[in-house]
Parts: C-alpha cells; structure tokens; sequence
C-alpha cells in the first residue's frame, strides 16, 4: 500500500509535498507491520498541521526536520513510538501543542519520549549555561527511564548539524563545541559508531572550517593512489584466507577526517604521518574464525609489538568487541587491522539500537544493552547530588571511554578512565568503601592513594570504621562518581565539622608561612574577607573544610606576601578557582598567553606560575598533583603578553629585516632576536615579541608564513 501517497491527498495544498515522506514508508514497510505505519501516518499527519507555515533558517518546511529524524531512526529498524516520536519531537517546544495532547492522541510512551527530548524554553534561567545544563539533566534523566530518549536525541542533533549551514557563524561554533563535547561521546558511549563518525566530522568542519579544509583537500589528492595499494593488500588477504577455506570479507577502511586531525593533535604527528596508515576490517562468521585469521595475518605480515588489542576477550565499556593488530605492511606501511565477527559488527555500528534490530542475549556482559543499564544507573546516582551545571560537567568525565582494566583481588575485572587513581577504583567498586578507604594495595604493595592505575594490576583497598574522605582527593580523582560522592559528603558533613577542618587546614598552610590564624590578627583578617566577598571568618573556614577554596592560596592571601618577602603585586588578569588576590607570574619556559589551555603550579617563592598544558616541564610536576591550581582566562585581558617564534628563512640578503618589518605591521613588538642555526641555503631564527593573545599571534604567524623567503613558522614551547 502506498501509505505516502494516500496521507498527502488528504492534507492541504501547502502540505502535500513529499518532504522525504515516500522514503521514510519505504523503509518502514521493510521491517513494520501495517497498522504500526498507520500510526505513524497518523502521527506525521498531526506533526504537519502543528507546524504549518514555519519554515526553518534554510526556508524549508520546518515537517522536513522531523521527517529526516524520522528516517535516521528507520534505517536503525526503531520501533514505532520511537519513529512516531521523532516526528512529533518538536510540537511541544515550537508549537501551542502540549505533552498531554500528545498523550491522548499516540499514548504515554510516545509522550514521555517527546518530553524527554524537548528543552526547558519554558523556565526562566540566570544564564544560557544553566539551561543548557538542565535541559540536558532533564535528557538524561528522561534516558535513563527510557534509552530511546537519546536515540531520538542523537538523530535530531545530527540532521541539525547536515544542515548548519544557514546558521550564523558564531551560533554555528557553539552548536559544532557542544556536539563534539557531548553528543558524539554519547554516541560512543552508546556503540552508535555511524553517528559517532558524522557527528564528529561535522562538528569539526563547523568549530574549525579551515583546518577542516585543508584536511580534506590533503585527503582528496592522496586518495588515488590509497586506493590502489588498499586494494593490492586486500586481494592479498582475500586469497591467503581462502586457502585455508575462511569465508570472510575484507574491506579497506576510510579514517574519518576527525579521527586523522586528533591524532595529528594528541601524537604531535604530520599529515603524512598519519594518512599513511590504511585500515582494513575483516568480518567472519564466529569467535574461532577471528582467533583464526588473526594467526593468519600475522604469518602474512610481521606485527607490531605492543599493538594487539583482544577487545572479544575484554569488551570495551560501551559493548564494542572486536581483535585489533598492527602489521608491517608492503614497504615498511604500518596496517591497522580489525577483525570481528558480523554480530559484533552490527553491534559497533548500531551500539545500543542494535537492540531493536535483532534479539541480542541479554544474558551476556558485552551487550551494549547491559553496559548501558550499567552506565544509566550510575547517572541516577549522579544526578541525586549538586547543581544541573555540576551534573553536566560529571557526565563529561564520564563520557570518554579511554580506559584501562584493573583487577579486583576476587579477579573480577573493573574498567577505569586513564588516570583513575586508588580512590577513583574505591567508589568504584561502592560509595561506602570509597567514603571509609584510609589506604590503598597495588600488586599487594602499599601505595599512595593519588597513585594512578594501569592496565591489568590488582588493587586492594583498606578501610577503616569512621574514616571519612579528604577533600583534598577532589584534585586527583578522575572519575565522575568519585568526584561526585566526595563533594556530596563534603555538603553534607556537619557545619562545626567542615569549620573546625578548615581552620586546622588554614593554620598548617600559615604555620608553612611562619604565621597562623591568632598572628594574622582581627584588622587584616576582616580587611581579606571584605577582599573575598565573605560575610565571617566561620564561613571562610567552613568553604576550607568543604574544599570550595584552597588553604595553601588562603594562607597566601593572608599573609599578603610572598615567601621571599616582597609585597603581593597587582594580581595579573587571569580567573583563578577558590582564590581572588594571589600572586601571579608567567613561565618562561612556554610563555602562555590568553587563549592557551593553561594550568596554574603552586611555586616556592612564586606564587602560582602559569604554564601552558602542552609545556615539557609538566611532566615533573605531575609528580605533585596536590600543587596544581585550576585557571582560566578572562573573557578580556587588557595587556599585552610575551610569546616566542621560531622563523626558518632562506639565507637572502635582508630576510631578518623582511620578517621584522612583517611582525610589526602585525602590531606587535619585538623584545628580543637571536639566530638559533644558520646552514648553507637557511637560518633559523628565534623572535620574543609582544602579543594580546593567540589570535593576535596566529595572524602574526599566518603574515609571516606567507612571506616569499620563509619555509617554516612554529612557535617555541619547552
């Protein structure tokens, strides 16, 4: 039956048109019974007349949105009140029509689903990131009661990205960040990899639209010959498993354009680098079959060590199974190699929705349907505790699926993000052990608490009736529940607690100072509090106690100078978390400036010395994650910064002069010229000049690059 053409005969003029309608009935016909599509129908038929004359930012219909929802959902094979609330997905927020028409007219289910999806445009919020924050506490929380909630989710934010373009451009920027923040590691999260890789690539092609660019022309021009050398060893691969009689299929895997530039970003690698390594899928019909091949690719080309990856034996946290090896290929080329069977192909593209495709055994641990569960409860537990904002920034820990596997001492395996610490496996493992663990065993070895995991140890925890959590774990612990159930104990703990902790955390970092509570006297104790906005010295010490401000940068603070004795400067314009008034200074080894992802280090002498996350000597400050201070920039800094530019020219004659000329036309100013190698055809030289911030230095760095007698441009970092 043609559902398509028998509905628009019955609407008005202005509605008739297709809109992707006759598709989506297509679809829908291959895997629902009829009266399911009559519903649906229904529903399409009750979405239209809600929007009849709104027309979207393209100037299409705005029923064409909806429709193409809809569509994402179907080639899923979703059942019908997940299509049905697709398309309705929009009436309440857009529309006069209400959650309760909804529900008489398609049923509770379909109501909840479409609740759950619409924002809270009704309630008035103090700010766009409240509202983001709850409307997105509410999506999650409508997920956890049912998943398809976010299905819907996903394939509403995904057509909104296909058709950003008529957005302008800043609004354009906010939407890709927010995609690429969270809606995508949901997708992963979820096993959707499909909706992972398009909402990844089109968030970057809209948060980063040059660099994006110049990817995908890089990419275009090396595909010709890609192809060829991917078929030459698929053929290869082809004929060594039917020898051995394997029935498998083999296919040569495109990288997806956000993929190449992360690992550009995080490896420090070149273009060429990375695109010069081709993947192939091999898909067989059962486990033995993949430990099979495996064998057989290896004695085909030599592996990598350190490379092989068994994700069937221990499935990633959001179901994903598969066994990943790294080959020398023809020449030396590196071969990354997945090899699966179909099942858990299926699983890797469809993740969760894979559900509704096919019946999957729920009994087994890799179903993404009971790493989900797992996953929702946990943000039910999230969300009982601390603001919509705090709720939001929790589940963004927990959203990035880099983990390692540690052991239980009964040998049970427990998954962890990189990084996680023996307290983070503590509340892992439950709150109450978390609350109460006094001392950690790695490998049955004593160890720190901070003492960060790796892969395959065995940890044991040890408790103690009547201990309690140290706030001081909130700035080591890496996973959302940890830092959850820490803060939520802090709050609750009782108000002569958290002041009688604060003021012996205060009077330690003073006695460090050679000072104390009793020396820094009535007079300058009310002079800071009136500084910091704070009523009394009680609710100072009770912010300490609850970990909200930092005893060592309050001491400091106080005391009004520095530990060599000189005045406390003006502070520089830089937000730093738990403190106003510190002294503030600059590494000279990676010269941060305004725009820069920076950390603050709480230095000897020095106050907090900012440095860029990507500088070298984090590394041996890493060693104590107790003095590093949380800082961000702020929104205008009114001064100009010293950054450090390292310029190759050929050897012309007045190329110094050329390039100086250059960086002064950019409204900068040079402190300081050196030449750090000069060869036969081309010098280096390094420039220390005067920037506002990245942006200023970008456009310095784009001039000079563009300049005849320049081959390179990179700035200095240690």
């Amino acid at each position: 039956m043609d559902y398509a053409a028998a509905l628009l005969a019955k609407l008005p003029g202005a509605s008739r048109r297709d809109y992707g309608l006759r598709r989506l009935t297509d679809t829908l016909e291959s895997y629902l019974p009829g009266e399911q599509i009559e519903s649906i129908m229904r529903a399409y038929e009750f979405g239209a007349e809600a929007h009849e004359g709104q027309k979207r930012k393209s100037g299409e219909p705005y029923i064409s949105h909806p429709v193409a929802v809809a569509q994402e959902l179907a080639d899923m094979r979703l059942d019908a009140q997940a299509i049905e609330a697709a398309i309705l997905h929009d009436v309440v927020e857009d529309t006069p029509v209400s959650v309760t028409d909804i529900e008489e007219q398609f049923g509770a289910d379909v109501a909840l689903l479409v609740d759950g999806v619409s924002k809270l445009d009704q309630i008035e919020f103090h700010s766009r990131a409240e509202a983001q924050a709850e409307s997105f506490r509410k999506m999650m929380l409508a997920m956890i009661e049912d998943i398809r909630v976010i299905l819907v989710k996903l394939a509403d934010r995904l057509h909104n990205m296909q058709t950003l373009g008529a957005m302008p451009a800043e609004k354009k920027r906010r939407i890709a960040k927010e995609t690429l923040d969270i809606y995508a590691p949901i997708a992963n999260r979820l096993g959707i990899n499909r909706f992972k890789v398009e909402l990844e690539d089109l968030g970057f092609q809209h948060l980063y639209p040059y660099r994006y660019r110049v990817l995908d022309s890089a990419l275009k021009k090396a595909k010709g010959s890609q192809r060829q050398i991917v078929k030459r060893i698929s053929d290869e691969m082809q004929s060594t498993l039917a020898a051995e009689d394997i029935e498998a299929e083999v296919i040569g895997r495109e990288k997806h354009l956000y993929s190449i530039y992360k690992k550009m970003a995080e490896k420090k690698r070149s273009l060429s680098e990375v695109v010069d390594v081709y993947g192939f899928r091999i898909i067989v019909d059962n486990v033995n079959a993949c430990y099979q091949v495996l064998g057989l690719v290896h004695s085909l080309y030599k592996p990598m060590p350190g490379r092989f990856k068994d994700y069937i034996a221990i499935p990633r946290i959001n179901g994903y199974q598969s066994l990943h090896t790294t080959l020398f290929g023809p020449k030396g080329l590196p071969l990354e190699v997945q090899i699966r069977t179909r099942d858990m192909d299926r699983v890797a593209e469809s993740g969760v929705a894979s559900h509704w495709q096919y019946k999957a055994d729920e009994k087994s641990d890799a179903t993404p349907q009971r790493r989900a569960r797992d996953w929702l409860s946990k943000l039910a537990e999230l969300q009982s505790s601390g603001t919509s904002e705090e709720f939001l920034e929790s589940v963004k820990v927990d959203l990035f699926p880099d983990k390692i596997y540690v052991f239980t001492p009964t040998g049970d395996i427990m998954p962890l993000p990189k990084g996680a610490t023996t307290v983070d496996f503590a509340y892992a493992v439950h709150t109450d052990i978390g609350n109460r663990c006094v001392a950690a065993k790695v490998d049955r070895k004593l160890v720190p608490l901070r003492t960060p995991l790796a892969n395959s140890q065995t940890v044991e925890i040890v408790t103690a009736k009547g201990a309690k959590p140290n706030p001081n774990w909130l700035t080591f612990v890496r996973t959302a529940k940890a830092r959850t159930a820490i803060r939520h104990y802090m709050k609750s703990m009782l108000t002569s607690e958290s002041v009688d902790l604060g003021k012996r955390l205060l009077d330690q970092s003073l006695k460090d100072l050679g000072s104390s509570v009793r020396k820094i006297g009535k007079v300058r104790m009310k002079a800071a509090l009136e500084e910091l906005g704070i009523a009394s010295n009680i609710e100072l010490f009770q912010q300490i106690g609850l970990g909200e401000r930092l005893a060592p940068l309050t001491a400091r603070f106080l005391v009004g100078v520095t530990d060599d004795g000189e005045t406390r400067p003006d502070t520089a314009n830089l937000v730093i978390a738990g403190t106003e008034g510190v002294v503030v200074s600059y590494a000279r080894c990676c010269l941060p400036i305004p725009g820069d992802h920076v950390m603050g280090y709480l230095s000897t002498g020095r106050g907090v010395v900012i440095h860029r996350n990507s500088c070298g000597n984090l590394t041996t400050f890493r060693k104590q994650p107790e003095k590093w201070i949380t800082v961000s920039w702020e929104d205008k800094v009114d001064r100009e910064f010293t950054s450090q530019i390292n310029v190759e020219t050929l050897n012309k004659p007045g190329a110094l002069a050329e390039v100086a000329t250059t960086i002064a036309d950019a409204g900068s100013n040079i402190e300081e010229v050196s030449v750090l190698g000069r060869h036969e055809d081309c010098s280096v030289m390094s420039f220390l000049l005067q920037v506002r911030d990245r942006q200023h230095l970008a456009q310095i760095m784009r001039m000079v690059r563009n300049m005849p007698n320049v081959l390179r441009v990179s700035r200095e970092c240690a």
